[in-house]
């Protein structure tokens, strides 16, 4: 099962198992088909992934329970996007 939130071009896609958050992942706005050619720590469960021409294209968050919003929208300010609301990243909560 899968819960979906978009706010400004950013959307955000968690991934349950059996009613529990497994991951999620956060679709920055990019070129079509822009793939990750590498990735970067930043900060306890999130991982930016980075297209060949540097640009930002997603976050991971693989340790879902151990982040907040507040880590991800200082992230997301590191990246000049915009910060997204405790509303966007309800479906990280849910569970």
């Amino acid at each position: 099962m899968r819960g979906v939130s978009q706010t400004k071009d950013i959307e955000l896609e968690a991934s349950y198992l059996r009613g529990e958050l497994i991951a999620a992942y956060l679709h920055l706005p990019a070129a079509a088909g822009a793939l990750s050619a590498r990735c970067e720590e930043a900060g306890p469960g999130l991982v930016i992934d980075f297209a060949a021409d540097g640009r930002p294209i997603g976050i991971e968050v693989t340790s879902p329970r151990l982040v907040t919003v507040g880590a991800i929208n200082a992230v997301l300010l590191k990246l000049g996007m915009p910060t997204m609301s405790d509303r966007d990243l309800a479906p990280l909560k849910v569970a």
